[in-house]
């Protein structure tokens, strides 16, 4: 049987941390032995809250604000990971904005925004990571995909691009990476029971679960625990569904 903290040496840096299914990874992965970059665009309150919980619990942490669609500010962020720790193995492209609004609604700037934190700040991130990606041989990247990017949604179109791309930089990134050994995959959580921002009495989509209930956080972050540690290694170009039998692909 593999120890507990399978991930013990390696450095993980998860992005939009301080919450939800972020703030579940990184401390997961804190739980599995790596150090943790806690990465949020502006709350530095709860992102150091979460560095906190992970060193109270004997793990290693550090906070780091940077928006994901700046190039600049998460070049700098990489470097701080690698001065505090000293390499990264992990990427978890985590950081997403939610949006639900009719077509009519949604001009040009707001496409651009979502698309631009959710699609492109996963490619910026991926860019600034594989240099030190490399060095390990066996670094890993997860992508967190969404439901409606499959199943559809009114009211996301921007959302659902900027979701099914992240499928697509998946793949792409699987083949172009596996030479140097870094796995890429796509975890796709459904109904996750979730702290809602503004557009929580909006209605995105409209599929139950099999099981009867929603996801936990936690149990999205156990298939990224799993496929950033050891036992994933052999898992490349994935998409991995956690949604109780919401939507089967």
């Amino acid at each position: 049987m593999r120890p507990q903290r399978e991930m013990e040496g390696r450095v993980a840096l998860v992005t939009g941390a301080a919450r939800n299914i972020g703030r579940a990874i990184a401390l997961s992965l804190a739980d599995a032995g790596a150090a943790v970059v806690v990465n949020a665009r502006s709350s530095r309150a709860e992102a150091e809250a979460v560095c906190a919980q992970i060193e109270r619990a004997g793990g290693r942490a550090m906070a780091h604000l940077a928006d994901v669609t700046d190039e600049v500010a998460v070049g700098r962020m990489v470097e701080a990971a690698v001065a505090r720790f000293g390499r990264l193995d992990v990427l978890v492209n985590n950081a997403a904005v939610r949006d639900v609004s009719p077509i009519d609604t949604i001009d040009l700037a707001t496409w651009r925004r979502i698309t631009g934190i959710i699609l492109d700040g996963a490619f910026i991130c991926a860019k600034a990571c594989i240099p030190e990606l490399r060095k390990g041989g066996a670094g890993a990247i997860v992508n967190i995909g969404g439901m409606s990017g499959h199943a559809g949604a009114a009211g996301r179109p921007h959302v659902i691009a900027a979701k099914l791309g992240l499928v697509g930089l998946t793949h792409g990134l699987a083949h172009d990476l596996a030479p140097d050994g870094i796995t890429v995959n796509c975890v796709v959580p459904g109904l996750i029971d979730t702290e809602r921002g503004p557009t929580a009495g909006k209605v995105a989509h409209r599929h139950g679960t099999l099981l009867g209930r929603k996801g936990k956080p936690e149990e999205v972050a156990a298939v990224v625990r799993l496929l950033a540690g050891p036992d994933g290694r052999f898992v490349t170009g994935q998409e991995w569904h956690v949604n109780g039998g919401a939507y089967l692909g």
